[in-house]
């Protein structure tokens, strides 16, 4: 896939935008001369997760909340980006916001592994959705997963609060009460019997975003002392260190692993599950990020840029 841009730079401005493009919302970042200068949060411009019309108008926000001012570059790291087509839709609705910038659009595991300061290793997201992606030292890539949920993404939000509705509703056809896990999840979802999950599950209103955000009951239930979701929480974490364990696999290499996503930053008990599941995978470099994903930016635009 060509993610090379498009256009030569503009106005020579050293103002460069980043954009970290999630499931649930997109992250910007403002440099001014490679120093941080502003950012700002609005919603998905994913628009495998909401219209394009959507898209357009959180970019918008995005754009606004940054400042006015010539922009020189935009490196937008997203989810769903698998195909040319997929970059040029996403670089037209951004173009409209920065006509005469540079746009590179890039696979958000792109900025996972530059946010973890890193030329080359493997990039594992555990967040919404689920998904890795490598490139070796000599610029080969390789990726694994991230086919969103109705074909995969397992060990993600979504993933694990699924998991959680389906032993739930198993418990009921074994004619058992509910568990500690169970008793968690009904009144979380704002139900009182475990059958009116299966229509909760499907209705219009609770998609994808919906339950992945229900993945904390399983963690919170965990802590608590649920066997069910230990459980849970165990099959995530190989899950994801099978995506690493691919991708090195592919590419031949050791790591580092650079670890993101919501889940995979602020969730303890899948960061200690996911280290001994990747140590024994023979992946020993092991890093969770303790900055932005966004700030992978900073790192590419360094001299580390988008290659396609």
């Amino acid at each position: 896939m060509d993610t090379s841009p498009k256009a030569e730079p503009g106005s020579g401005s050293g103002r460069i935008i980043g954009l970290d493009i999630g499931g649930t919302k997109t992250h910007g970042l403002l440099l001014q001369h490679g120093t941080a200068a502003a950012e700002a949060v609005a919603g998905s411009a994913n628009v495998q997760n909401v219209s394009p019309a959507q898209a357009a108008a959180n970019l918008a926000e995005i754009f606004a909340a940054l400042g006015a001012g010539p922009v020189e570059r935009v490196i937008a790291g997203s989810g769903g980006i698998d195909t040319d087509d997929d970059a040029a839709a996403l670089r037209a609705l951004i173009a409209e916001q920065v006509p005469g910038a540079v746009i590179d659009v890039i696979h958000d595991t792109r900025l996972i592994l530059a946010a973890g300061e890193s030329p080359a290793g493997i990039a594992v997201i555990a967040g919404t959705g689920s998904v890795a992606w490598g490139q070796a030292p000599d610029g080969r890539e390789a990726r694994s997963g991230g086919w969103g949920y109705l074909l995969g993404d397992e060990g993600s939000g979504y993933w694990i609060a699924r998991e959680a509705v389906r032993h739930t509703l198993r418990r009921m056809n074994l004619g058992l009460e509910p568990d500690p896990l169970a008793a968690a999840l009904l009144p979380a979802c704002s139900v009182r019997a475990p059958e009116e999950l299966i229509s909760l599950f499907h209705a219009p209103a609770t998609g994808r975003r919906y339950w992945a955000g229900k993945a904390g009951i399983v963690f919170e239930a965990a802590v608590a002392g649920s066997a069910a979701a230990e459980e849970i929480i165990e099959a995530a974490s190989r899950h994801l260190a099978g995506l690493a364990a691919d991708t090195a696999r592919l590419l031949g290499i050791t790591g580092p692993v650079v670890i993101g996503g919501g889940l995979g930053v602020n969730q303890p008990l899948l960061q200690t599950q996911l280290r001994q599941d990747l140590e024994r995978a023979g992946l020993a470099d092991i890093r969770f990020l303790t900055q932005d994903p966004v700030y992978g930016v900073r790192y590419l635009t360094a001299g580390q840029a988008p290659r396609g």
